[in-house]
């Protein structure tokens, strides 16, 4: 059988978003079934520290180990693939791992590949200094002398159909007393590089914050769904305050069970529409 130590990467400090949905999947036809000789995903979300009530209402769901990992990912600030492993070597399911090994290798390697290099061990005002000559000059207002690189107190989380609140936004935010400024994908950064490269510039090196548009169309969006897990993986459990969920318009579709541990602005309620705006501005507004 493999153990964790056999891998050819530290996975400690690798966040779990760099398992694709693939190997989640796969997760899931181990974990799922109810296994009497086996541990299975209830032991696992036991292990990751789900209460009783917690992991009872897991089981109404038709994925219950994708849920877990989602829930674990958002509150866990220990969420790293390395921990998952070790966890399931802890409940016995060596097999797991075992069958897994090659396609976790491959999912990290991809994940360090995209990162180049690992974080910054620098003062934090030296920390939005661009890391790659690609991740220089994306913006419009970026120095094209390579000097300081432009600044943002928020990163737009949204998909297109959502644009006209989009630009309320930033009418509300930006055009009025509170003079927040925005990074709005569509309107802010220059064309012709990787799209991958520049929103994880973006929203880990320039931007305080990432406000999340949610609607039923952010809930089919494969950019949305990567810039979501990927601010969430650089605040574990939400303790910075980083992201700042939205909701401005009913919903027919769950609401995303990754952010559920976040306070929500909503637009939706009459009563509390006055103060809406008041409210995210002040929340961006934090040191």
């Amino acid at each position: 059988m493999s153990s964790v130590t056999e891998l050819s990467f530290d996975l400690s400090n690798i966040p779990l978003i760099a398992l694709n949905v693939n190997v989640r999947k796969k997760l899931g036809l181990f974990l799922n079934p109810r296994n009497t000789v086996a541990a299975d995903w209830m032991s696992i979300a036991e292990i990751m520290g789900f209460s009783y009530l917690e992991i009872k209402n897991y089981e109404d769901s038709q994925n219950p180990t994708r849920k877990i990992l989602e829930d674990w990912q958002a509150r866990c600030p220990d969420a790293k693939v390395g921990k998952l492993l070790s966890i399931l070597e802890e409940a016995d399911r060596k097999d797991v791992v075992e069958d897994l090994r090659h396609l976790i290798e491959e999912d990290c390697r991809k994940y360090l590949n995209w990162q180049k290099e690992p974080p910054l061990q620098v003062p934090e005002v030296d920390s939005c200094v661009p890391r790659t000559p690609e991740r220089s000059r994306i913006t419009l207002e970026d120095d094209p002398d390579g000097g300081m690189p432009e600044l943002f107190d928020a990163f737009i989380c949204y998909c297109q159909s959502d644009f006209t609140f989009v630009k309320e936004m930033i009418q509300q935010l930006e055009q009025t007393e509170h003079k927040l400024k925005l990074c709005v994908f569509d309107r802010d950064v220059l064309p012709g590089s990787c799209v991958w490269t520049i929103t994880s510039e973006l929203i880990e090196k320039r931007c305080k914050r990432m406000v999340v548009v949610i609607s039923d169309n952010y809930l089919d969006s494969d950019a949305c769904d990567f810039q979501t897990k990927f601010a969430l993986s650089l605040c574990p459990g939400a303790r910075s305050k980083r992201l700042i969920p939205v909701v401005y318009k009913s919903m027919k579709k769950p609401f995303p069970s990754i952010l559920r541990f976040l306070t929500v602005c909503d637009y939706t309620r009459p009563c509390t529409q006055a103060w809406f705006w008041v409210r995210l501005a002040k929340a961006l507004s934090l040191p």
